[in-house]
């Protein structure tokens, strides 16, 4: 029986966005319940590759190993299943990888496997950084940047495979290159305003909404909020900058969203007004997806950021 090694191709990139869309939410969950130091070493969890059982003489042991993070059997659960599925990840893009770099038909898409491969690489130092150097901010940030740029190029050649190779293009959608690329700019640095504000712990910086402190421009203090080097040897769990710092990260992040949603929405409005019936349903979902993130974001502040809410 031949094998259809397209099939299996599409098939992995299938998995690998489930995969990665799994490890990005059970990422935001472990760091929004407190469990990003679950395990305190890297890659095992008190020195076991399983997460201990907890007798009363480990948790003496494991206590005794690391006295300034005392074994939490739930928070190590949550952490070290975030490790075991990016694994799986990781082991996925290496099969890909090794399935185009060994299949002459596959020759067209060695690149794209081999970018894929190294990104995921630097992924699994991004986690034991965040560890090792103890939830460092920009190094969270630039986790969740990571993660997302993986589920992307997943998603992207996923959706090119199943168009037989290419995408559907028109005169229509050609004219909005330009303003979809830069909607995709400002995305990008949206999302990475948002991974900052977490990392630092300022979600709550401004308690009310649209206010801020039942102010319209509370004090700031961008300078510090924006230091993206905070030193060596910190502990950032729980967060290290003050008031004002954290306000000007949560207010910039605020801003942002404006911008991104003006801009968001302008894009969706052209797709859905070109006559095209793809642009125009593409317009419509991004529109309602656009619509209910703006609704999370205002819920996060209202209900005082919620795990699920603030997980969505």
């Amino acid at each position: 029986m031949k094998i259809n090694l397209n099939r299996i191709f599409l098939n992995f990139l299938r998995l690998g966005c489930l995969l990665a869309l799994v490890v990005i939410i059970l990422g935001a969950y472990v760091r929004l319940s407190d469990a990003g130091l679950g395990c305190p070493d890297w890659p095992g969890c008190y020195g076991k590759l399983i997460v201990p059982e907890g007798s009363i003489s480990q948790v003496e042991e494991m206590n005794l190993a690391y006295p300034e993070r005392l074994f939490e059997k739930d928070k190590a659960w949550k952490e070290m299943l975030h490790r075991y599925l990016a694994s799986a990840l990781g082991f996925l893009i290496l099969m890909l990888a090794a399935l185009t770099w060994f299949k002459p038909q596959f020759l067209s898409v060695r690149l794209f496997s081999s970018i894929l491969l190294v990104l995921v690489m630097f992924q699994g130092l991004l986690g034991m950084w965040t560890v090792t150097l103890l939830l460092k901010p920009v190094v969270v940030m630039l986790h969740l940047l990571g993660g997302l740029a993986i589920l992307s190029l997943l998603y992207w050649k996923m959706l090119q495979q199943q168009s037989s190779g290419g995408f559907f293009v028109s005169e229509n959608s050609t004219e909005l290159l330009p303003i979809v690329v830069t909607a995709l700019f400002i995305l990008f640095c949206q999302i990475s305003l948002g991974g900052w504000t977490s990392s630092n712990y300022a979600a709550l910086a401004c308690p009310d909404f649209p206010t801020c402190q039942n102010m319209w421009w509370p004090e700031m203090n961008f300078k510090e909020g924006f230091t993206l080097w905070q030193g060596l040897g910190i502990d950032y769990e729980g967060g290290t900058l003050n008031s004002e710092a954290r306000t000007a990260i949560h207010m910039t992040h605020r801003i942002g969203a404006i911008i991104t949603g003006i801009i968001i929405s302008y894009v969706s409005f052209r797709a859905i007004l070109t006559g095209a019936k793809y642009l125009r349903l593409t317009g419509v979902v991004v529109l309602i997806l656009l619509i209910t993130q703006l609704s999370l974001g205002v819920a996060n502040i209202k209900f005082n950021l919620p795990l699920s809410i603030a997980v969505a």
